[in-house]
């Protein structure tokens, strides 16, 4: 069974993300750039089902700029088998990035495609979804546990009124929430093989992908700082102050 695992470059989650001053986007000239964090757990469950024995190659894939084999290298040295590397030098239209992937799927042919269930820099929550519509094969979203055996995956996930299980036929598309495992940490000896491991690179423009509309986004803003707390003595002043302020 091959997997073929998608692995975003995001603005590290721990940097305070800036946004510039004419309001066009935010500052990444100089910021730390990592693996989306829910990629990271995409990987690792692909890389534990390939230690249990249910897969015999792990395929990672990210869509950026020239600049991000390293990252990818990042992806080869945690455990991954290949890595393929779409170079997109403009920023990805929504559906565009699903359409790349049904692209690296037709080409790779795997039995399971697995995603984080977001990336942070966006949050939007979609790839994963449209990429299974587009396939025509089932989703099953934000995994909290998932067990291949036999051509299915049965996957548990947490809903508002407790866990739900699907099972899915492979081959599929899994969205991976935070609960699902905890990432390895890479060693000095993973990263010097890693130098070592197929990187295949692609053009975007090459895929031949459908165009497609896609938002504009005008402008962008900070969140409004924060007020001064008030100190109350006692909850009498408390129900005053709020009332005050309008908010009973």
């Amino acid at each position: 069974m091959k997997i073929l695992v998608g692995y975003k470059r995001v603005v590290d989650a721990n940097v305070r993300v800036q946004v510039k001053p004419d309001g066009s986007g935010v500052v990444t000239d100089g910021v730390k750039l990592s693996a989306n964090p829910f990629d990271d757990i995409a990987l690792e469950e692909a890389l534990r089902l390939r230690d249990a024995g249910k897969a015999t190659e792990v395929v990672v894939a990210t869509i950026a700029p020239a600049d991000a084999q390293p990252h990818l290298r990042n992806g080869l040295a945690m455990g991954a088998n290949r890595a393929i590397h779409v170079v997109a030098d403009e920023a990805v239209p929504p559906l565009a990035a699903p359409r790349a992937f049904l692209k690296l799927i037709e080409k790779e042919q795997p039995d399971l495609v697995l995603m984080g269930k977001q990336a942070i820099d966006d949050d939007s929550s979609q790839t994963g979804q449209m990429l299974a519509t587009l396939w025509g094969r089932p989703q099953a979203t934000f995994a909290s546990k998932l067990v291949v055996d036999g051509g299915k995956a049965t996957v548990t996930r947490e809903v508002d009124a407790g866990l739900e299980t699907l099972e899915v036929d492979l081959p599929a598309v899994v969205t991976t929430d935070l609960r699902l495992n905890e990432p390895r940490f890479i060693k000095l000896p993973d990263i010097m093989k890693a130098k070592s491991k197929p990187l295949e690179t692609l053009q975007l423009a090459d895929l031949a992908i459908a165009a497609a509309d896609a938002p504009k986004a005008t402008r962008y803003a900070p969140p409004a700082q924060r007020q001064r707390g008030v100190m109350v003595k006692d909850a009498a002043e408390l129900i005053a102050v709020l009332k005050q302020k309008g908010l009973l």
